[in-house]
């Protein structure tokens, strides 16, 4: 792969050679590769077919998530979350010691390594919210909540320049991968004053189905606003709002 650095870019074919646009700019290649037939077929690729159904599980698994919680992913993403997901479902999907290679699962595998994810990088949560808080997923019940004490924002949020509201958002996914459906709710703060002495104490509650047998993974996240005249709007179209995966609960 080539990067195109003169005045006029192309994009197509020439020869062998094609030419396209990405979010890293525009680029160039030379055509070729393995036929798809062969590579389907071939006991030489045996590996490479095993290799590509695993990692076509776990692109299916994080487009299931992040379905799951677009509501709040929507407000908090940057543009490589979908790689950085993909790629640490592939390495949860080989964590599973109860299926053969090429035919491990998520749902078999250590989903627990997913705690801790961050799916804006440009405001990480870890980097934003200096607030303690409290967690938990009640399998019998459904009820996923979260819970912080009164505090400062000033003091406890990492706001970027301009910001003078904010909100604290939680979500929980109930997500069946060998079905890929999912099942979602939320529930969040107003929005307050980022310059107020102290908030009240926060508590947030998401139900999902009581005695599930799915695997459920809650999200905890804080989102920016300026106010102009009297009007909230998304700070910088949400590009330092924080999201993060914050409890990987499985049967």
């Amino acid at each position: 792969m080539a990067r195109q650095t003169g005045i006029i870019k192309l994009k197509g074919t020439i020869g062998d050679i094609s030419f396209y646009k990405t979010s890293d700019g525009h680029l160039a290649r030379t055509k070729g590769g393995v036929d798809a037939n062969r590579i389907a077929n071939d006991p030489a690729f045996v590996r490479t077919r095993e290799n590509g159904s695993e990692f076509g599980r776990a692109g299916k698994g994080g487009k299931l998530l992040r379905n799951a919680i677009r509501i709040l992913l929507q407000n908090a993403k940057d543009r490589r979350v979908v790689s950085r997901l993909t790629k640490d479902l592939v390495a949860i999907v080989k964590t599973d010691t109860t299926n053969e290679r090429g035919l491990r699962t998520l749902q078999d595998g250590d989903l627990n390594l997913l705690e801790g994810f961050e799916f804006n990088l440009n405001g990480k949560l870890g980097a934003t919210l200096y607030a303690p808080f409290t967690k938990a997923f009640d399998r019998v019940s459904g009820d996923a909540t979260l819970n912080l004490d009164s505090f400062s924002p000033t003091l406890r949020i990492a706001a970027p320049t301009g910001t003078t509201h904010f909100k604290v958002v939680m979500g929980a996914a109930e997500l069946d991968f060998e079905n890929e459906t999912s099942t979602f709710e939320n529930d969040e703060t107003a929005i307050l004053p980022y310059t107020a002495a102290d908030t009240a104490a926060i508590a947030l509650t998401a139900s999902l189905t009581a005695n599930s047998t799915l695997p459920v993974v809650q999200v905890l996240g804080v989102e920016f606003y300026q106010e102009v005249n009297g009007q909230m709007y998304e700070l910088k179209n949400g590009a330092y709002n924080a999201l993060s995966v914050v409890t990987v609960d499985t049967p």
